[in-house]
């Protein structure tokens, strides 16, 4: 399970199609500091890292095989265990584990034949999984895909949901300095993980703190499909006088739907109880989805495709 070494200057992409089984490519000097995000593609059974949107890493990886495929759709880290175990599999090893549902999809090493074969989780090559481990936090965004689609630079030109004065913009800055960066944060600290999730199907939009659904807002848009798409928060953007998100597409199609944040909006007090959650590395998710259990896994906020 090879680490490929290769001259790649910074800004171009990595060559994940050349890797053999069990390679990958580790280049977190990319970009040392900022959210990380990480895409599965099914298709190219490859999982790429990206940090403040620069991918950092390619690695081969073992999905699902028929009959225990794996879901696609929107998940969080939930839970980390260096030396976890199979409550399912005869007590098999599954280590750098981190949890992506409760009833057993994770991400952790395992054996990588070049084809899916696992029973519904990620395999990686050790090395790598060992190195994800120590760049991931709990609340961290795993996007699993039939394809795979980089993410782009998005500056919403106010606050979220709505806009304000350009002499509003210090208020802004205020409240997102006493929050902590999620690279920041260790497993031990109490610090909850915000997602907020907006569903076309049930016009409205939910916040979920760690596994919680802790407020609620009616959503107002364009009527056009939202696509789906997955919005992970940088901080703030000086020059833009906004909010700079870094835009990931999780669907099927990477055609639906616009990577425009000003097409939703909510009620003034929802706007309101929402500033109250904000952070760097929350994520903002698009989806024409329902919200009820069915597409969702359990006491996480995941959208399952």
């Amino acid at each position: 399970m090879a680490l490929v070494q290769e001259g790649i200057r910074h800004g171009r992409g990595i060559p994940g199609h050349e890797l053999a089984p069990g390679e990958f490519t580790w280049h977190p000097e990319r970009q040392p500091y900022g959210p990380v995000a990480v895409v599965v593609s099914l298709d190219e059974q490859r999982v790429h890292v990206y940090r403040n949107g620069v991918r950092i890493a390619v690695s081969t990886c073992s999905t699902g095989k028929q009959g225990h495929t794996t879901p696609t759709g929107v998940f969080v880290v939930l839970q980390k265990d260096r030396d976890h175990r199979s409550s399912t599999y005869n007590n098999a090893p599954m280590p750098n584990m981190n949890r992506l549902t409760w009833d057993g999809i994770a991400l952790h090493a395992g054996n990588l034949p070049g084809y899916p074969a696992s029973h519904g989780c990620v395999r990686l090559p050790l090395d790598f999984s060992a190195r994800l481990f120590d760049v991931t936090h709990l609340g961290t965004p795993v996007i699993i895909a039939d394809s795979h689609t980089a993410p782009s630079s998005v500056v919403h030109p106010g606050m979220i949901l709505s806009g304000y004065a350009g002499d509003e913009f210090e208020h802004v800055l205020a409240t997102l300095e006493p929050k902590k960066h999620p690279a920041d944060w260790a497993l031990d600290e109490a610090h909850p993980v915000t997602s907020m999730i907006a569903s076309s199907t049930d016009e409205r939009i939910v916040i979920v703190e760690n596994d919680r659904e802790v407020a609620q807002g009616p959503l107002v848009w364009d009527g056009a499909p939202l696509g789906s798409h997955v919005y992970v928060l940088r901080g703030a953007h000086e020059e833009g006088q906004g909010m700079h998100w870094e835009a990931l597409t999780y669907g099927a199609d990477g055609s639906d739907g616009m990577h425009d944040l000003r097409r939703v909006k909510s009620d003034d007090a929802f706007g309101q109880t929402m500033r109250n959650y904000v952070h760097p590395g929350m994520l903002f998710v698009f989806t024409d989805l329902p919200l009820h259990p069915d597409s969702r896994s359990g006491r996480d906020f995941v959208i399952m495709s």
